[in-house]
């Protein structure tokens, strides 16, 4: 099965701060990767560096095998020119904490705003796409409707909508339900859920370890910066070998 995603001993500070201590990470095509850890581990700041949000000091990030953020010569790495650093991104959806919807958009708009000036397509095209994706959300009667009237559970659905209208080689959800109400988590992980069963590569910080143990390819824990332990589902929900990951799941189930 084909790498989708890979980072090879990944370092980021910030100031004195060592977020990202030499983490390594292969995600395949198809793939779900549940990224579990306390706070303060890493978890959101290595899923930035995917899609360049955040520089990495020193390592590298591929998709498909093709080097983010940065062109090689030689030895040395030079940063890429802001609209190639652009054009890469447009393989990368991202699914954010709190939504971050233009509010000034209806939802259709929000949908269509990255496949229309990032992608140029055309605007017959993008329409038909965007009523599928909606529809797919199970939102296609708020199309017309503007961010502030919709739960906050609805709010995800359209981002993870907006998130998928460039179809992404691969979707990093950052603690996606973590700002709903518990009534209105359920939702949103049932559409991730029919992502991860119609092959889309899946990279998830969360903390909802039924959705981790249903759904996950792969844990990753995560401390202090580094990944301690990573496996199947049932290995390191059920039977972590590393003590800190023990401490951790008897916490959060």
């Amino acid at each position: 099965m084909t790498t989708m995603v890979e980072l090879r001993n990944v370092h980021k500070s910030f100031g004195p701060l060592h977020v990202l201590r030499g983490v390594s990470l292969s995600v395949r095509r198809g793939e779900v990767a549940v990224i579990l850890g306390p706070s303060g581990s890493g978890k959101s700041t290595l899923l930035r560096t995917i899609n360049h949000l955040e520089k990495v000091e020193s390592g590298t990030v591929e998709i498909e095998g093709e080097l983010l953020g940065y062109r090689r010569s030689g030895d040395r790495l030079h940063e890429l020119h802001e609209r190639e650093i652009l054009r890469q991104r447009t393989k990368i959806g991202f699914v954010f904490q709190n939504f971050n919807l233009f509010p000034h958009l209806t939802v259709r708009q929000n949908v269509a705003e990255a496949p229309l000036s990032a992608q140029k397509r055309p605007k017959a095209e993008v329409d038909a796409l965007v009523t599928r994706l909606l529809d797919r959300v199970g939102l296609a009667e708020k199309a017309d409707a503007y961010p502030r009237t919709l739960s906050g559970g609805q709010q995800q659905r359209v981002a993870i909508a907006r998130a998928l209208a460039l179809e992404p080689k691969v979707v990093l959800f950052d603690e996606p339900t973590s700002a709903l109400d518990p009534e209105l988590v359920g939702e949103v992980l049932e559409v991730m859920k029919d992502l991860a069963r119609t092959g889309t590569t899946m990279l998830v910080v969360t903390h909802e370890i039924s959705f981790a143990r249903e759904v996950a390819d792969t844990v990753v824990f995560m401390d202090a910066g580094q990944i301690l332990e990573q496996g199947p589902p049932p290995q390191v929900l059920d039977s972590p070998r590393h003590e800190r990951t023990r401490a951790f799941i008897g916490k959060v189930l």
